[in-house]
Order: structure tokens, then sequence, then C-alpha cells
């Protein structure tokens, strides 16, 4: 019997994602907060979730290890959506990628055209766009984790970063001064699999479609 897969990973995203799931009459058979589970059954036969590292997603749904995957347009810029096909905005885990300094700093006068600063940040290729656009000499220091360490220690001048509520910035004597997107998770679908499992496909894409509204 054909099936479908989805790349889902955990926390945010996935707490978000259990409305659309259940809209589509599809319910996961574990938490994988509380699981060591990596594949997980759902009430429906036909259905199964993998759990990934939420910037493996768009890579899984690309080579078709996954047909439907749910990322941020923050992850999905970085991989570039090669052979992805994004129907749907869903709306979930908004947030957005901005630029923070330490308090004090004068990014005004840094960011004028022909200035040049490093920042610290793990969204390469958004941020060198960014800058670029500001006609701004930058010099990128790729990082995995504790963004706002970078300046403090004086690795970078400034760091971009994904912001929610801002607390974890004014923890660390940190300010956002500028914002480069507004970030939300996208669903994402292998584009042969779609046309090759569309009966299965197509009425997930209805279902969420219809759960946003």
């Amino acid at each position: 019997m054909s099936s479908i897969t989805l790349a889902l990973s955990k926390g945010r995203i996935f707490e978000e994602t259990l409305p659309l799931l259940a809209a589509a009459g599809i319910v996961p058979a574990d938490n994988p907060e509380s699981s060591r589970k990596l594949i997980i059954g759902t009430n429906r036969p036909d259905v199964r979730l993998v759990i990934v590292r939420a910037t493996d997603v768009p890579t899984y749904v690309q080579y078709g290890a996954a047909d439907l995957g749910i990322a941020g347009r923050d992850v999905l810029l970085e991989h570039g959506g090669a052979g992805l096909y994004q129907p749907l905005d869903l709306d979930i885990a908004r947030c957005r990628l901005c630029v923070a300094v330490p308090k004090g700093f004068d990014y005004a006068a840094a960011s004028q055209p022909g200035g040049r600063i490093r920042v610290a940040t793990k969204y390469i290729h958004s941020a060198k766009a960014h800058f670029a656009a500001k006609g701004m000499h930058v010099d990128l220091i790729k990082l995995y984790g504790s963004m706002e360490l970078a300046p403090l220690v004086g690795l970078a001048d400034a760091i971009v970063d994904l912001v929610s509520t801002g607390g974890t910035l004014r923890a660390n004597n940190l300010e956002e001064v500028e914002e480069i997107m507004q970030i939300s998770s996208r669903l994402v679908c292998n584009q042969a699999s779609l046309k090759l499992k569309r009966e299965l496909i197509q009425p997930v894409l209805d279902a969420f479609a219809g759960a946003i509204q």
C-alpha cells in the first residue's frame, strides 16, 4: 500500500503542527519529546512521521526520504529550496530574523555604506544578502549556538539570529537594531512525490490550507 512520510522537528514546530495534523485526521502515536523513536506511526496506516533536526527537514524532502516536511523560512532560505515545492505558509512558529548588537554599540555609524563589521550567525546566506544590499563589508563567522555570547567575548561586533520575545537578548545586554525578515514555518513537498502520490498528499494539503484560514 502506498504511504506518505512527513518530516518534522521536535519542539515548537511539532507542537504547533499538531492542530494541523488533527485537521487532516492524523494523530501521532507517540510524543517525540518523551519518546526516543525517530520514526513515529500515526492513527493512519498510510502516514508516518520522521523526527529530524530542523535544518535537515528540507534535505530529507529534497531527496525523497520524506514526501512532506515542515520547516521555517529561515531554514529554507539557507538550504536554497532546490527540488522543493512550497505550497503553504502555515503561519506557525512565528519569529523574526534580526541584527542585534551590545547596548552602546554605534550600529548606525558602523552600518553606513562602506562600513565593515564582524557578524556571528548560522544564517550565512540571509545575512550576506542583507548586508550586501546595504553596501556593507561584513566578515561572517558561522556559529551553531549561543549566538549571544559572540559579541560579549569579542568574537563579533553583531549577531544575526532569530528573535521571538527578545528576552535572551536583554538578559545578555544586547539589543535588536534591525529586522531582516519575518519568519514562519512552511509546508514543503517533494516534487516527484506530489506527482506520484497526489491522491494521498492532496487531502493533507487541503486540510492544512483549511485549518490556517
